[in-house]
């Protein structure tokens, strides 16, 4: 998304600053930048986690658990040292949102990690941006520069007797890194792979320290939660799931890109109206709603609220707020096929069922989109993404086999049309099939 949107349903709280130049720091400043970093300094650190907790702030990375109870999962008292981490690897196919929080508003993520690291006693802060996101570099570079040349970073920060340092490092391009424990594989120095579990990385993890992991999104919005108030943002969204959402709407949709709404905004209006709906006229066919990794939606079960619970009661996941809309004119096969490329090409290879099972959908969703296949195949790839279920030590695996389950379970007789030879019926009408 080359430019930034609007709609006027749209409640900007991390967006707020987007396109106002917050890079710079004293445009930052002017609006209200780091005085939730001094309000923190002087809450303790038990208050600032229970402020979190109570606002209802739920990770939007993915898993959509408490950003608070996470925090206070982190021995007041640990033998080494402890470490936030800030995961900005954004990897997952339709989600494009942390790209813009490090373009716009890299100050905000900074002082999250900072007071993330105030709820939890630590001293040291990483942030790890995705390795495509290269150019964002400079940017987060320069931001933390200018925060320690300030004296917000470093010994003493605020004059606060308090130390904390940050750190950036850039990945290598891996989507497996986006799993926390692979992550801190690679920021020490290896091959980025899960770690087995427990222990859990709030008791050891970087280094053997206890340690806090949270996307960019979930920090950047910790210091509007600080200034703004628990109950102002647990208001903001349902019960349970406060705040808005970084929404990135993508597909068939005349006017795509990313949009900040209230969480358990409804998913039909948010297709129809915040984006304009679908172009030429053509009919809505199914909406991936969390990114690549979660089940799919049919066109009939889209009026739901987005937030984690209403989207899960649907049978599929908020996951990282991907929306990705598909007319009437994709091959759902094709789809399928096209998702487990990008799966069996990003799996670490470390476990068999994700290595060997990503593998075998792949080739034979080949086979089966090009005419080659035989009724069979279709409860046999059903049949191999169930047994990869639950299987493997992170769930890249869980990510390729829920999708396709979704597809073959409610688009089987598109499967079926594709049998005994027959060419794909969507490229044979020469339709536009989304790939």
């Amino acid at each position: 998304m080359a430019d930034l949107v609007s709609h006027p349903d749209e409640v900007k709280v991390v967006s707020r600053r987007f396109g106002m130049g917050a890079t710079n720091l004293d445009r930052y400043l002017e609006m209200d930048g780091y005085k939730a970093v001094q309000k923190a300094l002087g809450m303790g650190a038990e208050a600032i986690v229970n402020e979190v907790k109570n606002s209802g702030l739920r990770g939007r990375g993915g898993a959509g658990f408490s950003t608070g109870l996470k925090w206070s999962f982190v021995p007041k008292q640990a033998p080494k040292p402890k470490y936030v981490l800030c995961n900005g690897d954004e990897s997952e196919p339709g989600t494009c949102k942390d790209r813009l929080i490090f373009e716009h508003d890299p100050h905000a993520v900074i002082e999250g990690v900072i007071i993330a690291g105030l709820a939890v006693g630590s001293h040291t802060g990483y942030i790890y941006v995705r390795g495509e996101y290269r150019y964002l570099l400079d940017i987060m570079q320069k931001a933390i520069a200018d925060a320690y040349a300030r004296g917000f970073l470093g010994k003493n920060i605020f004059g606060s007797g308090c130390d904390f340092d940050i750190y950036w490092h850039g990945g290598a391009g891996a989507y497996e890194v986006g799993e926390e424990s692979a992550l801190m594989e690679s920021l020490e120095g290896k091959r980025g792979i899960p770690r087995i579990r427990p222990p859990f990385p709030a008791v050891v993890g970087l280094w053997g320290g206890p340690t806090v992991i949270n996307n960019a999104e979930t920090l950047a919005s910790v210091p509007h939660i600080i200034l703004g108030g628990a109950e102002w943002y647990a208001n903001l969204g349902p019960p349970k799931n406060g705040g808005t959402r970084l929404f990135c709407l993508s597909g068939h949709l005349k006017r795509p890109g990313v949009y900040e709404l209230p969480m358990g905004y409804n998913l039909r209006k948010m297709i129809f109206e915040v984006a304009g709906g679908i172009p030429s006229g053509r009919a809505l066919k199914a909406v991936v709603p969390g990114g690549s990794s979660t089940p799919v939606l049919k066109s009939d079960e889209i009026d739901i609220g987005m937030d984690f619970d209403s989207v899960a009661k649907a049978g599929s996941m908020l996951g990282s707020g991907g929306v990705v809309v598909l007319d009437e004119t994709t091959c759902i096969v094709k789809f399928a096929l096209r998702t487990m490329k990008f799966y069996q090409h990003e799996s670490c290879g470390w476990c068999i069922p994700c290595r060997e099972g990503t593998d075998w959908l792949k080739k034979t969703l080949i086979r089966f989109h090009s005419g080659g296949g035989v009724k069979k195949d279709i409860d046999n790839m059903y049949y191999l993404s169930e047994n990869m279920l639950g299987r493997t030590f992170c769930p890249l695996g869980d990510a390729a086999a829920m999708p396709t389950m979704a597809f073959i379970k409610k688009f089987r007789q598109e499967f079926e049309d594709h049998l005994d030879g027959k060419p794909c019926p969507f490229e044979k009408a020469g339709a536009a099939v989304m790939v």
